[in-house]
């Protein structure tokens, strides 16, 4: 199993704070954001680990995470991605690196609560398809927002106006090798990206798309807002263990 972070993007909704470096390495509580997604990986199991950036500050990300001897990893690999083509084209840029394993992809402002080590289990016993993490928010027109009939996924809409429900998808997705073949064949939106929402809807007229609810809080960094709400979770969090 592979695990990939995807940290590119220009955060231009946290301008000026963006306006010298790249979003995910600014700070939430006492770390680099950018810690988060892969501490989340290596709890769950994953030591293979790509992480996909972009904009002027990619250089740092290497003289941050250097091979990732902070988690105990013996490598950590990159890979660039020019301009902002969304998380799909992002994602696309890991085939080589995936070669043929099924992935655990993580959006690199995702923080959360606990481990998915659970869930990364259920992924690696189903034969084929894709698995994504959803969450209940106040905020559903934010994201992908999922609509459930008799606990199946009827479909997922990207950042609806009049969402359906308040249960939306995370930015933690497991793909198998297929994602690769979906991407290719996608059209770029409006705003002109591949969008992950796509890969998903295709995945899920396949069939092949299941989904778990995620255990203890979540939270994206990627607005003022939601970057302080994220400081102020991870703080509670590390003072409990105190």
């Amino acid at each position: 199993m592979k695990g990939i972070v995807l940290a590119g993007g220009l955060g231009t909704r946290l301008y000026p704070l963006t306006k010298v470096t790249n979003k995910h390495l600014l700070p939430v509580y006492n770390k680099p954001m950018i810690y988060y997604p892969i501490q989340t990986l290596v709890d769950a199991g994953i030591k293979d680990i790509l992480i996909v950036t972009g904009g002027n500050s990619a250089g740092d990300f290497l003289k941050l995470l250097g091979n990732g001897r902070e988690f105990g990893l013996t490598h950590l690999s990159f890979v660039y991605q020019e301009g902002e083509k969304g998380i799909a084209h992002a994602l696309s840029l890991a085939e080589h690196f995936c070669a043929g394993d099924k992935m655990v992809v993580i959006l690199g402002d995702n923080i959360i609560e606990k481990s998915i080590k659970k869930e990364v289990e259920i992924f690696e016993k189903q034969e084929k398809g894709a698995r994504i993490l959803l969450k209940e928010v106040e905020n559903p027109e934010r994201f992908g927002v999922v609509e459930i009939k008799d606990g199946k996924i009827i479909r997922i809409i990207e950042k609806p106006k009049n969402p359906p429900s308040n249960l939306i998808v995370t930015g933690i997705y497991m793909y198998d090798s297929q994602v690769f073949d979906i991407i290719r064949r996608l059209k770029p939106s409006e705003r002109g990206e591949l969008e992950i929402t796509d890969v998903n809807n295709k995945y899920l007229e396949m069939g092949q798309l299941t989904y778990g609810i995620l255990d203890g809080w979540w939270t994206d960094a990627g607005t003022f807002d939601s970057l302080l709400k994220a400081n102020i979770l991870v703080a509670e969090k590390e003072r409990k263990k105190i």
